[in-house]
């Protein structure tokens, strides 16, 4: 008789921690698209038919987290959606290769005003050369087909790119600068008759470029920001 109560019990007790689970899951996939649409119409992460947004809020139990309106680490990845020059320029879109959001400690602090705060946020941009060099190409006025690579010289919040190709009917080979600063990057190349375009990027509050380096494949920016004000959720209700 005692055996069968304990087996009863076993069971049971696994029965409601599987419930449990599968309603944490439930949970936490809502709540990840909930976000996932906030920075869609917030940040314009979606504005692309390209465009895809992925949101991951790590830490179990995810409802006890919520109870406490205290997350320990929740990510964002943006793809495809694009940019335009700080002028709006006539062909100036450029489409972002990839942004990571790294959120640290994201805390609601009102559910009233469904308002929420990362302690930290870090993160990377990135910039393909091919979009780059499509942008560049169609900014440079007279026509022309500009490319993009890696140049070394990479420093600080500057990345050093390798230029080449024609401009206005002109043959170019030189060395362009991309340079991050608060939420704009700029790229500036010698000898072409637009010689910089700039574009801003939509990034919550208190959130800012520190990086630039040219790779392989891209141009890489970094960025940081504390007491991020990450805006209004309807997940805080």
């Amino acid at each position: 008789m005692r055996r069968r109560w304990v087996k009863v019990l076993v069971i049971t007790v696994v029965v409601l921690a599987g419930l449990f689970t599968a309603a944490d899951r439930i949970a936490v996939h809502y709540a990840e698209k909930e976000v996932a649409d906030l920075a869609r119409s917030k940040y314009a992460y979606g504005n692309s038919t390209d465009a895809h947004l992925d949101v991951s809020i790590g830490g179990f139990p995810f409802l006890t987290q919520a109870a406490a309106r205290d997350f320990g680490h929740v990510t964002l990845d943006a793809r495809g959606f694009t940019v335009d020059t700080t002028d709006n320029a006539q062909g100036g879109y450029l489409s972002v290769d990839r942004l990571h959001l790294d959120m640290r400690h994201v805390e609601f602090t009102s559910l009233t005003a469904r308002g929420a705060e990362a302690n930290l946020v870090t993160g990377t941009l990135t910039l393909s050369y091919e979009q780059l060099s499509a942008a560049l190409s169609r900014l440079t006025r007279g026509g022309g087909q500009l490319r993009l690579a890696q140049a070394p010289g990479s420093d600080g919040q500057a990345a050093r790119v390798k230029v080449t190709g024609t401009a206005g009917g002109s043959p170019v080979d030189t060395t362009g600068t991309l340079l991050a600063q608060g939420t704009e990057f700029s790229l500036s190349v010698p000898g072409t008759p637009r010689a910089t375009a700039s574009w801003r990027v939509g990034l919550p509050e208190n959130v800012g470029f520190t990086a630039a380096r040219s790779t392989a494949d891209g141009v890489e920016i970094s960025l940081v920001g504390h007491l991020v004000n990450l805006g209004s959720s309807r997940f805080g209700r």
